[in-house]
């Protein structure tokens, strides 16, 4: 590991986004997400299902403290999924994120009132989790492997660190800390404790994010603990199971604990197997322990991971998980598109690990991902109303196929209002609330921009401070307007991704030529920096008829278009029904327009195709004949905003 190129991303008190793309999507996360979340999180929105989730905090709150009274009925019960709190946590990290860029008395205040129910209900011991908290105390880390306790330990872990950065405030975090010693005094390597780790992992890396305010030896400890013990023999999930007679389905099935990731020590495992938002929450903590530690044969395992995901099973835009048998990843090549699961939270987590990824090595085959991830499979999730959303993001839609056909029964066509496994919507809400702090990361000596958002960033270097300020219409066009503002003359290298997506560019440095140099995906140019010198990267911006490797059975004789970072579908609004008879014919001239009341503003790519033409009877076979084709006037619309219109039929790749 070069250690000169490990950089630290900004935080979000150090970046002011003014974006033409993004800032809508993260004002509606301040103003309609998380009022209609907390709605939700308090079950009061008409026809979705019950959350659960106050309603279990207060009640467990008023077992532990007999004098308290919330209202809530005391023998009423724990209600909704064993891993119901960390919605809340989940939530209460995406408002910490708002807070940090648009101050809310208000917000504030509700924070602070729910930190109070949350932290009356914590044990005495430190133990946290409103389900056995309800259910039994004497049953608590008796099953690891289902139950998600360290999962939303390690929810609530980073849902302190947001607040903490946020507003200052330690009362939430004092209380993870405590339930970190609960856990670390009942599990972990020495004798008398237990030998087990997360059934879903989130807690490594949030471990790791808690050390990183801390310090205490502790935290990393545990976290690099939980990573290493995975998958040892004998199997601590193995053993567990036979203890409580909860073996899952996919035990019997070809995954068995690979579903967990752990049918094998971490460091043996080198393709992507089992539920896909584990398993990127994995490797997110297993990045995090490499740069920490400078483990180089644990970020060799990050990179052979990686390189499996994007290289062999990640979708076009973005999407990992490719079944719906366990929310898993299948096996190499194996990218359906009418069938996937691609969960938000997967695309969610895969962006986690690519940003820690980059931060190890600016490397644009990373940060071109985290882009791909933000700009199609993540916010292709919510609708533009911000009030509902998609868990399945699927590539190819049929209504009728959604309704009748029990394979494809988790694809829907309309944003559902809420889920009974409501893991999505404040997953969504708190990767966007947090989007200024993908934009820059730096080092004492380097400052790299990953993302071009129209911005204001600040730095410290180590020849002093520094204000970068970037303008931009991206995605729609590919100039971005660079100032730097050092507050005396100072000399580091600057490095500017390339995207891959880019055929050609033109970098210019106060008018002039700039003179950089190109390393893995980035221009870098290294000079003495001083006020009012201003950059502009000009990105060529074509439609490009993307193919897939031949491997991949679903997309032979298929394109699909993209522009920019964006991916584009055909829609049954434009295109109308039966999209598998359109075809790209020879286009001859690609017309990309802007329309501004269409879809809240968005890029439209249109051009002359042809539509196969229905036959003269109705016989379902006959003799090979040459078929007949008709031009059709195709029209694209980017794949996030699609399902805003109405339901439909929608189509990702084409044929040709």
């Amino acid at each position: 590991m070069d250690k000169s190129r490990v950089t630290t991303y900004l935080s979000l008190n150090q970046v002011a986004v003014n974006d033409l793309f993004w800032s809508p999507f993260m004002e509606r996360v301040r103003t309609k997400v998380l009022p209609y979340q907390w709605k939700a999180l308090n079950d009061k929105v008409p026809g979705a299902e019950p959350s659960y989730c106050i309603r279990n905090f207060k009640l467990a709150a008023e077992l532990t403290h007999p004098e308290l009274d919330y209202g809530v009925p005391r023998d009423i019960g724990f209600g909704g999924m064993v891993f119901q709190d960390s919605d809340l946590a989940k939530w209460i990290e995406a408002a910490a994120y708002s807070l940090a860029w648009h101050p809310d008395r208000d917000l504030e205040q509700t924070l602070d009132e729910t930190i109070d129910i949350i932290c009356n209900a914590q044990q005495e011991d430190g133990y946290l989790n409103t389900c056995y908290i309800i259910n039994g105390l004497e049953k608590r880390f008796t099953n690891l492997k289902d139950h998600h306790e360290l999962y939303c330990m390690g929810h609530f872990i980073e849902a302190a660190a947001a607040y903490y950065e946020a507003a200052g405030k330690r009362k939430l975090l004092d209380a993870m800390i405590r339930y970190v010693d609960c856990v670390d005094a009942h599990i972990g390597a020495e004798e008398e404790k237990l030998h087990g780790y997360p059934g879903h992992e989130i807690a490594e890396m949030a471990l790791i994010r808690l050390y990183a305010i801390t310090r205490d030896e502790k935290h990393l400890k545990l976290a690099k603990y939980f990573i290493d013990q995975r998958g040892q023999p004998p199997l601590y999930f193995e053993e567990e199971t036979r203890r409580n007679g909860n073996a899952f389905y996919w035990q019997d099935s070809y995954i068995k604990y690979q579903y967990y990731q752990a049918g094998k020590p971490v460091r043996e495992q080198t393709a992507a197997e089992g539920h896909a938002v584990r398993a990127a929450y994995l490797y997110s903590g297993m990045a995090d322990a490499a740069r920490l530690t400078g483990d180089q044969e644990l970020l060799g395992v990050c990179k052979a991971l990686y390189a499996n995901i994007t290289k062999k099973q990640m979708y076009i835009t973005g999407a990992i998980g490719q079944s719906a048998y366990g929310e898993a990843f299948s096996y190499d090549y194996d990218l359906p598109n009418d069938t996937v699961y691609a969960e938000t939270c997967a695309a969610i987590a895969l962006a986690f690990f690519a940003r820690r990824m980059a931060s190890i090595e600016p490397r644009a085959e990373y940060t071109d991902v985290v882009e791909k991830t933000l700009f199609n499979s993540i916010i292709s999730g919510m609708a533009l109303d911000g009030e509902s959303f998609f868990y399945v993001n699927p590539l190819e839609a049929l209504p009728q196929a959604s309704l009748k056909d029990r394979r494809m029964g988790h694809v829907k066509i309309e944003r559902q209002k809420w889920f009974g496994c409501a893991c999505c919507p404040p997953n969504l809400a708190r990767i966007i609330a947090s989007l200024g702090a993908y934009v820059h990361s730096a080092n004492a000596d380097a400052v790299y921009t990953h993302l071009y958002l129209g911005s204001e960033a600040r730095f410290s270097l180590a020849g002093g401070n520094l204000k970068i300020k970037i303008e931009t219409r991206y995605p729609w066009e590919g100039q971005v307007d660079i100032s730097l503002v050092p507050e005396r003359k100072t000399a580091f290298t600057y490095g500017l991704r390339i995207p891959s997506w880019c055929g050609s560019f033109s970098l210019k440095l106060n008018g002039s030529d700039a003179a950089y140099t190109l390393r893995d995906g980035y221009a870098l140019l290294n000079r003495e920096w001083q006020e009012g010198d201003k950059l502009r990267l000009s990105l060529d911006m074509p439609v490009n008829l993307m193919e897939t490797n031949p491997h991949v059975r679903d997309n032979q004789g298929k394109a699909a278009l993209m522009r920019g970072p964006l991916v584009y579908c055909l829609e049954e609004k434009d295109n109308g029904t039966e999209l598998f008879k359109l075809h790209t014919g020879t286009p001859h001239e690609f017309k990309v327009n802007y329309e501004k009341e269409l879809l809240e503003g968005v890029c439209v790519i249109s051009f002359t195709g042809k539509r196969e033409k229905d036959w003269q009877d109705d016989a379902l076979y006959r003799s090979r004949a040459e078929k007949e084709y008709e031009d059709r006037e195709l029209k694209f619309i980017p794949y996030y905003a699609w399902a805003n219109r109405g339901g439909g039929e929608m189509r990702v790749w084409i044929n040709r």
